[in-house]
């Protein structure tokens, strides 16, 4: 028996093709579907796109697996149909994003941008700057992307505490967050949008950072109160690094683009070279495991 596989692209359709019982056929979003379709019974979307996508898998009648090629389910858990297996790209991600974080916590304690506008405007401005050596790190969350992350934190001496939704080994738990977040130089979101998630990072989460501290978003914009960030950047008492915001694209009128203390970069952090073929790695792994009547790894359970 052969399985039809609706994939997004050439890539997926070289690499489903090599998967012994799989049958690619590739779709384009926004497109009607191509022939065959309505014998689909995996579906592949493409690389982080929106929940206009979730609607596609209504006219898909045998349709009983979803591989995402991202981490982040939040636009389709719950909107799929019934019986419909939900897996994510857990590991493919993880390093790239983990990469970012680390870059934007240097770039701003070496000033790397202050020194990029001061070479623009032809001006030596040779200081003492800040350094990541010798500072606390709390991040929030505690997968994937948490492990990574403190991989590569690690070597530049800094402490690095882990909090995620259960305490477990020298892992805190997330009722510990309150006490916590004072203590530390940066706080690093790596959670995924979930109803305990969204709104997470409000006026209080944000009082109870120490002074000058920064904020990095790494995870998505919902996590975090914008107006509430927006207003501790304004008063100038913490500084923020952000991937992700909410609204997301953000608007050209949005204050937050010329919020004081803040480093904002357009949701790339897993967006890398080589992204599409490691999504595509974790994606066929799990596929294999779906047609081998084995339970794929990465499957969403609930909200996450």
């Amino acid at each position: 028996m052969t399985v039809t596989v609706l994939v997004p692209d050439e890539y997926g359709v070289a690499a489903v093709s090599r998967v012994e019982g799989a049958r690619a056929l590739r779709f384009t979003l926004g497109e009607p579907l191509p022939a065959g379709a309505d014998e689909a019974e995996i579906l592949v979307p493409g690389f982080l796109v929106g929940p206009h996508a979730v609607e596609m898998t209504w006219a898909l009648p045998k349709l009983r697996y979803i591989q995402l090629l991202t981490a982040g389910a939040e636009h389709w858990v719950g909107r799929v149909p019934e019986g419909v297996l939900l897996s994510i790209a857990r590991g493919a991600h993880g390093a790239s994003t983990a990469e970012w974080a680390v870059t934007g916590l240097l770039s701003v304690y070496r000033e790397f941008t202050g020194f990029a506008v001061a070479q623009r405007e032809h001006r030596w401005t040779q200081h003492q700057t800040d350094t990541l050596q010798g500072k606390r790190i709390l991040i929030v969350g505690a997968g994937d992307l948490a492990a990574q992350t403190r991989r590569m934190l690690e070597p530049f001496d800094t402490e690095v505490v882990v909090v995620g939704t259960h305490a477990r080994g020298d892992i805190r738990g997330i009722g510990e967050l309150p006490t916590l977040l004072g203590d530390f130089d940066a706080v690093i979101l790596m959670v995924p949008v979930t109803s305990q998630t969204v709104g997470l990072v409000d006026a209080e989460f944000l009082s109870r950072m120490a002074d000058g501290a920064i904020l990095v978003n790494a995870a998505r914009g919902p996590i975090v109160r914008t107006d509430d960030l927006l207003a501790e950047l304004t008063r100038g008492r913490l500084r923020a690094i952000l991937d992700v915001t909410d609204p997301e694209p953000l608007p050209a009128d949005h204050p937050l683009w010329d919020a004081p203390g803040l480093l904002l970069t357009p949701h790339v952090g897993g967006s890398s070279r080589g992204s599409l073929e490691r999504a595509w790695t974790v994606a066929i792994s799990e596929i294999e495991r779906y047609l081998g009547d084995e339970q794929p790894r990465n499957i969403v359970h609930g909200e996450y």
